[in-house]
């Protein structure tokens, strides 16, 4: 009797021991090659440097901290790279990635171009990807893609956000100084719709090549135009130079108003208060908004010594959201994951009643800021006052106008 006891518990034993085993053999299986790799590719030395860059590398490394630096109890490694805002060079560095170095996850890619060409490579090779950093519209319309996700803002919402207010405040005539490419091309002609459809007018536009450093003679004809409104369709240090100059040429002193059509936390501190106050923009993130999204401006300001931008918040939040996907999901299998990201409600620093679309978008509140002036700043980095908040809704361009092919008519 002692024999068969001793037996069974020892049978018992080698059947607890051989499921462990197949337990962890088939966690294992789930995540391939035991470990999931986030690749950032990004603008560490152009003109978007400060909006998104090593700040964008750095917001994913906190993500991963937050989360443990593991998942489903394998490791998180965060790799990176320069796109150099050339879509050769990120397309390069995205297939060298996936084909080579079993990157899981393609994420930021700030520039449009780039941001469109990594997303079809990810797709082909069955790899997910998620634009934090780049606005075209047809990233997520159009050209969307199963595997592609498009986070932190885009031009309809920038533009709606960004206009409408200022049209019914009186600047009924507006001048375009736009960046020759496609997110300044995409960032003109929604301002251009909802300028309109608030009863303005846009007088004339002139397109830039990009990147650029002297702004004089479209600024020059901006004035000319007698515009209300002077907007500038251009981001990071190409904004801030333009604004620079409109100031030096006296638009602001002569009765216009300079709009930027993107702007950010970084972009007004080196243009400084004392220029850059009163300026009206849509914005997706402020670091001071609540509780939440000042605990991660914190951590980020301890590794920078600067606010983060909504760029960097935003590569933030989809870092975190893609890994609590894995963790749903049991797996990082593609489409588990994406259906996984889909389902969830998405409310961290950065997001406010954020939920992902069937087309791939990442809706959430937007919000409409003035830039404080200098004696309304109490500290350093108190920039901004939140005079709209726009629901996700409200804000993103609408469903049933959609292009996307994964949107069910």
């Amino acid at each position: 009797m002692k024999r068969f006891t001793y037996t069974k518990v020892a049978l018992g034993a080698a059947l607890l021991s051989t499921s462990l085993v197949a337990g962890a053999q088939d966690a294992k299986a789930r995540i391939s090659d035991g470990m999931v790799k986030i690749g950032v590719l990004t603008d560490i030395n152009g003109p978007f440097m400060d909006n998104v860059g090593r700040g964008s590398i750095v917001a994913t490394e906190i993500a991963v901290e937050e989360f443990g630096g593991k998942v489903l109890g394998y490791p998180v490694q965060v790799v990176s790279g320069d796109h150099q805002n050339k879509a050769d060079v990120g397309s390069a560095r995205v297939r060298e990635w996936l084909d080579q170095d079993k990157v899981d996850a393609v994420t930021e890619l700030g520039s449009s171009a780039v941001a469109l060409a990594a997303m079809k490579i990810a797709q082909e090779k069955n790899r997910i990807s998620i634009v934090t950093g780049a606005g075209a519209v047809r990233i997520s319309n159009e050209d969307c893609t199963p595997t592609n996700l498009h986070w932190v803002y885009d031009t309809y919402s920038l533009a709606k956000v960004g206009t409408q207010s200022i049209v019914k405040n009186g600047a009924k005539s507006w001048y375009y100084v736009t960046a020759d490419y496609a997110f300044g091309h995409s960032l003109e002609s929604d301002g251009k719709r909802f300028i309109e459809g608030a009863s303005g007018k846009v007088l004339g536009s002139s397109r830039y090549p990009f990147p650029g450093n002297d702004f004089s003679s479209y600024i020059l004809k901006a004035q000319a135009s007698k515009a209300d409104a002077v907007a500038i369709a251009t981001a990071g240090l190409d904004l801030q130079n333009a604004i620079k100059q409109g100031k030096e040429f006296g638009l602001v002193e002569g009765g216009q108003q300079v709009v930027a059509m993107l702007m950010s936390i970084v972009d007004v501190h080196g243009i400084g208060l004392k220029d850059a106050g009163g300026m009206m923009f849509a914005e997706s993130f402020y670091w001071d908004l609540d509780e939440s999204s000042r605990k991660f401006s914190r951590k980020f300001f301890e590794k920078t010594k600067r606010m983060p931008t909504a760029l960097q918040a935003g590569q933030y939040s989809a870092t975190l959201s893609y890994l609590k996907a894995i963790e749903k999901a049991k797996s990082d299998d593609v489409a588990d994951v994406i259906k996984a990201m889909k389902s969830m409600p998405i409310q961290d620093a950065f997001a406010k009643n954020g939920k992902l679309r069937e087309d791939g978008k990442m809706v959430h509140d937007m919000y409409l800021v003035r830039v404080k002036k200098p004696n309304e700043s109490k500290s350093p980095w108190d920039y901004y006052t939140v005079l709209e908040t726009v629901p996700g809704d409200k804000a993103f361009h609408p469903l049933s106008d959609s292009k996307c092919s994964l949107v069910k008519k």
